[in-house]
């Protein structure tokens, strides 16, 4: 039964980055069109948005509880499983 340890111990990892890639960094609101990964300048001209970024790399804006733009590309699981091991 032992031989199996490694596969469930390696699974076990995976399922804990899985969850943490879902985890939120950070979170703002703003009317700013200059921050670094924004290519959507339009979206702040009038309104505030929220930006929320998460542990996968990808930001989330919202404005008025849509979510409007999804910035970034989420890992594969073997980027999130090197970003977990990593942090």
């Amino acid at each position: 039964m032992t031989e199996y340890n490694d596969v469930v111990e390696k699974q076990r990892i995976m399922l804990e980055a899985e969850k943490w890639a879902k985890g939120m960094t950070d979170m703002h609101m703003h009317q700013l069109s200059s921050m670094w990964y924004d290519d959507r300048p339009q979206d702040t001209k009038h309104k505030m948005v929220t930006d929320i970024r998460f542990n996968s790399g990808i930001i989330e804006r919202w404005q008025d509880g849509v979510l409007i733009h999804t910035f970034g590309k989420l890992m594969s699981r073997q980027e999130v499983l090197d970003a977990y091991l990593r942090g």
